[in-house]
């Protein structure tokens, strides 16, 4: 049996780390992840999450983990930013206000699949337009949903959450355990 990591994220393969757990192979798959017209933002991650982990092609013993993380305000969901204009925008929105970060979670071994999904609210501080500014200019936005990453400089924006940090990163640990357990692999081994 092989543990497969279906994600190029290095924030997903150090939270796995923390479990003890080393992928044998890393199969970031290749999907549209397009939001679909009126989806909703946790139907929405749960679905990529799991067309995600049925896109990895492995062998039928191989135990494969995909997530998806999504930050949804309100009902609109808030992706990668594609430049650092959208970035802005979305910093924006979120200035002063809560949000969700949602994680989904599928693990595939064989044709049986598992799921969960962990709900976290934060709360972002009133930003003002310099702080957006230079936090843009860091470049740490890239690649995260929402367009920040809270393990990163962004945690300064953030005075209080609710939920799971590990999943606000990107992997929700304690669900992500009971997964891999299901799928007969060990932790912290």
């Amino acid at each position: 049996m092989a543990f497969v990591l279906g994600s190029g994220s290095p924030r997903r393969l150090e939270l796995l780390g923390q479990l003890g757990v080393v992928p044998d192979d890393v199969r970031p798959p290749d999907i549209d992840e397009t939001p679909r017209n009126g989806e909703l933002p946790r139907p929405y991650c749960a679905r990529i999450a799991r067309e995600k982990v049925t896109a990895v092609v492995a062998a039928s013993d191989d135990v494969v983990l995909c997530a998806d993380t999504t930050v949804a305000l309100g009902r609109r969901i808030l992706g990668k930013p594609e430049d650092a204009a959208e970035a802005r925008a979305f910093l924006n929105q979120m200035s002063g206000r809560r949000h969700r970060v949602i994680t989904a979670v599928a693990v595939k071994k064989g044709d049986r699949v598992w799921e969960r999904d962990v709900v976290s609210t934060v709360r972002m501080k009133a930003l003002s337009a310099d702080e957006i500014t230079s936090y843009l200019a860091m470049n740490d936005w890239q690649g995260k949903a929402g367009g920040y990453g809270i393990q990163g400089p962004a945690g300064a924006l953030i005075p209080w959450i609710s939920g799971s940090f590990s999943a606000i990163v990107g992997l929700p640990l304690s669900e992500t355990a009971g997964l891999l357990q299901a799928a007969g692999m060990k932790v912290w081994a």
